[in-house]
């Protein structure tokens, strides 16, 4: 009953900044002439941009696979592709991506992979997913101070914040891994002190589901020991299945006919905002990466920046929501289907 309220609140939640968000973007703007200018965007350069996305879906899916194999689970790759898929779709529809890893093990199960082995697993994932957004975010900063003062002066505030959550996040996330004991010290000491506060209630509950998470820390710890040349590789694909997400912006550039701006500024401009949002309790940063988008863009794609960010953000988000939720429909598919004829030949035995 709880997860049921849970995902009715979760979609009406979506559904709420998805309206402010298309009132906020659009309220006052030329919609006929905007739709005019996504016309004549050349669809030969939009398709390429679809199979990024699909390319960045798919870069999970083949982590999943590889790091399945060094546990010696061998899985077929479609079958990794849907549990990537699983992932994207409700960490889009859920604030701060929150929904993705908990259905990912779900459908995890279904194959009998062991709930420690798929935590560990997409742990890992997320270690590097975020530690990528770090290097790119701390990276532009240190080198990049002439792509700074000329396209983020306006989000400076909100780019840094994005910056120091992240990097929060990955420094939280290594600690609870390297040094567990530290770690378990810390935050055991911050329930304590928000119990007697009264700021939280003291539950037992809390503090067994705590100790059993940071088991699993202890374990992703171990395996990170012991496999370091597969993170090594995780990370490599991982900054190149990030490079492809945020290369889609550069195919809306393409498909406008647009001249001036180097690739590799368009790419970074679109990862300052995946950095600047990845952190912010909203699905799939809505609203605010068109925000960001319509400032920092301008200087890039000036009068049809509008329609470049519908473009951009149509292939980049809500493409990525559609082709992770058709697969999501199929994993459910199969996997009824599959204990259908489970049960049937279990009745013919009988």
């Amino acid at each position: 009953m709880q997860s049921k309220k849970k995902a009715i609140g979760n979609t009406i939640f979506l559904f709420v900044v998805f309206a402010l968000t298309i009132y906020g973007v659009f309220h006052g703007e030329d919609l006929e002439a905007m739709a005019q200018a996504i016309r004549q965007a050349d669809i030969r350069w939009l398709v390429p941009g679809v199979c990024l996305v699909l390319f960045f879906i798919w870069g999970e899916s083949i982590i999943i696979w590889y790091m399945m194999r060094s546990f010696r689970i061998y899985l077929k790759k479609r079958i990794c592709f849907l549990f990537s898929s699983v992932g994207f779709f409700f960490s889009c529809i859920t604030p701060s991506a929150t929904g993705g890893q908990p259905m990912q093990i779900y459908y995890m199960n279904k194959e009998k992979i062991p709930v420690p082995v798929a935590t560990v697993i997409l742990m890992v994932v997320t270690i590097t997913y975020k530690l990528v957004l770090v290097v790119i975010g701390v990276g532009v900063l240190l080198f990049g101070q002439g792509f700074v003062s000329e396209y983020l002066k306006e989000i400076l505030p909100v780019y840094y914040l994005g910056v120091l959550l992240n990097v929060f996040c990955v420094s939280f996330m290594t600690m609870l891994v390297f040094h567990p004991l530290l770690a378990e010290r810390i935050i055991l000491t911050g329930m304590d002190w928000l119990e007697r506060l009264r700021l939280i209630k003291k539950k037992q509950k809390r503090r067994k589901k705590f100790h059993d998470s940071m088991e699993v820390y202890r374990e992703t710890a171990a395996y990170l020991k012991e496999h370091k040349m597969v993170i090594v590789w995780v990370i490599l694909i991982t900054f190149a299945q990030r490079l492809a997400l945020f290369a889609v912006t550069w195919m809306v550039y393409l498909a406008f006919r647009l001249k001036g701006t180097g690739m590799w500024d368009v790419v970074l401009l679109q990862a300052v905002i995946s950095v600047s949002v990845d952190m912010l309790p909203l699905p799939g940063g809505m609203g605010i990466s068109e925000s960001l988008f319509l400032k920092i863009f301008t200087p890039v794609f000036a009068s049809v920046t509008l329609p470049a960010m519908v473009l951009s953000r149509g292939l980049g988000y809500y493409s990525q929501l559609l082709i992770s939720a058709v697969f999501t429909i199929v994993a459910q598919f199969y996997y009824t289907m599959r204990k259908q004829r489970v049960l049937q030949g279990c009745k013919r035995l009988e």
